[in-house]
């Protein structure tokens, strides 16, 4: 059994999906596409930067999905991959399971493209700039993770935002308890915590304001059932079903990003390959997960021909 994978924040750079669009008119259509949804110039930033804008949240959701599914519609349709026979799951990083569910037909393109705009702006809203952080905990498991943060919080929000896999937990909050948590991290057993570079604390209940908008604008959007189930971060379970899935994608917004036990889950359901399209960010963790399973990262048009060879 295979599943298909798909990045999220922190996989953007400037020059991505330009080799791409180079070598593949369908990829330059899903970049023209994603660019009239937005009405904005976003595959120029992709391709030309500066990195600085590239990086902001409302700008990396989207041109991270545009980038993965212009290498997942360059695998099925210039390659022949029909998706319900190369896979049985798919599943994404945060972001990227709004582009797990546009490569299984949840969503059309220019509406995943709207929606990540609209969420990239919402979480940047939710809370001021400097007054949130997060950190990841190395060498920390989330029990351990869960316990240094509840001693750094002291009245302030400081919870687990991303159980990424057995050595790496990413932690959320107010800047001053993701502080304290960095400074006592190491005596706490931790190997070792780092203060990561983003301006908003995802995945923790500071975000309610755009899990609220989320909830608002997905009201709004007819949700397709996916061709294949989607692994979902929430619950890190399987399900088909449209509004469950409307559901999670809002709760995801404060929610814990389960991966570890996504990738868990679905290698004890038989899941054995594990293709990730777009990225070379989740391919390490699934091997700390899962380090008999097979992991191949789909990038450049070479990599989605030798991958088509073996799928088509």
């Amino acid at each position: 059994m295979r599943a298909f994978l798909f990045p999220g924040q922190g996989s953007q750079s400037v020059g991505m999906g330009k080799a791409l669009a180079d070598a593949s008119a369908v990829a330059r259509e899903v970049f023209g596409e994603v660019d009239e949804a937005l009405g904005q110039h976003l595959f120029r930033l992709m391709i030309e930067g500066p990195e600085d804008d590239l990086k902001l949240t409302e700008n990396a959701q989207p041109a991270i999905m545009a980038n993965a599914l212009a290498v997942f519609l360059v695998l099925t349709q210039d390659g022949g991959v029909d998706l319900e026979k190369a896979v049985q799951f798919v599943a994404g990083h945060s972001l990227g399971e709004y582009s797990a569910l546009a490569a299984a037909g949840t969503f059309d393109l220019a509406t995943t493209a709207r929606l990540l705009k609209l969420r990239g702006q919402a979480m940047q809203r939710a809370v001021p700039v400097g007054e949130g952080a997060m950190a990841a905990l190395l060498g920390a498991d989330l029990d351990l993770a869960q316990r240094i943060a509840a001693t750094a919080a002291e009245g302030e929000v400081c919870e687990v935002a991303n159980d990424n896999d057995p050595s790496q937990v990413v932690i959320s909050g107010h800047k001053g308890a993701i502080d304290r948590a960095i400074a006592l991290a190491k005596d706490m057993g931790a190997k070792r915590a780092l203060a990561l570079p983003v301006s908003a604390p995802f995945h923790c209940s500071l975000m309610q304001p755009a899990a609220d908008a989320m909830a608002e604008a997905l009201c709004m959007v007819d949700l397709a059932t996916p061709a294949v189930s989607l692994y979902a971060n929430v619950t890190a379970a399987a399900t088909a079903d449209p509004d469950t899935i409307r559901d999670q994608l809002v709760q995801q917004v404060t929610g814990m990003v389960r991966w570890r036990e996504s990738i868990a889950n679905m290698t004890a359901e038989g899941v054995s390959e594990f293709v990730e399209l777009g990225g070379k960010v989740l391919g390490p963790m699934v091997k700390r997960i899962s380090p008999e399973a097979k992991v191949v990262s789909v990038v450049t048009i070479e990599d989605i021909e030798a991958i088509a060879k073996e799928l088509a």
